[in-house]
């Protein structure tokens, strides 16, 4: 089978296919088929590194991929070579609390990822996909849609009559407010043009708030909630942004803290978060079950949204892609 191979960190050149034999499964493993692969902003940081971001040179890289069973291990039941499927980003957590062991199961970072024809993975972890679900949409889910999942999953309910901030147009931002607008809720958006505002209303944000026309966002999040302010923030920015989202929040609030994009070093007071009781709760990705809810959810309220679609052989194009900022959604290697 081809794969990727990530020979050094610093550059998308590093990146080179080679070829080797399909991987060998354990008795409780399945071999399945790659058909799509997707790439995440983390993606980009495991081929830039090294360190804290980069993984150890000669990794098979990406962490998610969606494709089919050709082959079973001779303890696995329930589930056939043929089985359409998605594969978590942390195969090792299937479902409850976080256990801190269970991160050394990352694909593309721990251990090798999913650019490649063929990838070994423990059946338990898998999840069926639904007819109504294409491989580049699974493929789409498990880092970005997973985190935005469980963003908005964790803590207090949401629903309708509740209020959603997302920020800016990464992966995570727009999942985030396909899922808010799937359970019903009010979704107000920031963006700094006004071509993707206009794709974002398309998506259902109700309000959409140009940061670089106000800068002051946060303000106007006030206004535009009559003083109130939102009950959730999908914080992906970090230090740069959480002191205004600190401020948009409504009284006991959630912020769900994902990203560290802008200024991750800033020192950040915690005493706006007294005014309103609110909640700041970091996020790492989700479990195995926090995927299966969203594919099933997608499958019934919403598509996730893909930019462009590039074959096996021009991944290092996509990387690049990726690395421009010109996308707007997901973007897609087909295996």
């Amino acid at each position: 089978m081809r794969f990727y191979r990530l020979r050094d960190h610093g550059s998308i050149d590093n990146l080179v296919v080679e070829q080797g034999p399909e991987p060998q499964i354990a008795p409780d493993e399945v071999r399945v088929r790659i058909r799509a692969v997707s790439l995440n902003a983390r993606d980009l940081m495991m081929v830039f590194g090294p360190s804290p971001y980069g993984p150890k040179p000669g990794i098979i890289p990406v962490s998610d991929g969606a494709g089919e069973i050709v082959a079973c291990g001779s303890a696995v039941t329930g589930i056939a070579p043929g089985t359409r499927v998605v594969i978590p980003f942390r195969p090792g957590w299937i479902d409850g609390p976080l256990e801190a062991g269970s991160i050394a199961t990352d694909l593309g970072g721990a251990v090798d990822g999913v650019l490649a024809e063929q990838v070994a993975v423990a059946a338990r972890a898998v999840v069926p996909l639904p007819d109504a679900v294409s491989f580049e949409q699974a493929a789409a889910m498990p880092c970005a849609g997973v985190t935005a999942w469980t963003a908005l999953d964790r803590g207090a309910p949401l629903g309708p009559g509740r209020t959603v901030l997302v920020l800016g147009t990464g992966g995570v931002s727009i999942f985030a407010l396909q899922i808010a607008r799937a359970k019903g809720c009010r979704v107000i958006a920031t963006t700094s043009t006004d071509a993707k505002a206009d794709r974002l209303r398309e998506l259902g944000a109700r309000d959409v708030v140009n940061y670089r026309d106000c800068p002051q966002w946060s303000r106007r999040i006030l206004e535009l909630t009559d003083g109130r302010g939102v009950d959730r923030v999908v914080e992906v920015g970090g230090a740069g942004t959480l002191p205004q989202s600190m401020a948009a929040l409504a009284p006991e609030g959630e912020i769900a803290l994902i990203g560290l994009l802008a200024d991750p070093m800033n020192q950040i007071s915690p005493l706006p978060l007294m005014r309103t009781m609110g909640v700041i709760r970091g996020i790492s990705v989700g479990s195995r079950a926090d995927l299966a809810a969203l594919v099933d959810c997608a499958a019934t309220h919403f598509a996730p949204v893909i930019d462009r679609v590039f074959a096996f052989d021009e991944a290092p194009a996509a990387f690049a892609h990726l690395a421009s900022r010109r996308h707007f959604g997901k973007v897609v290697i087909r295996v």
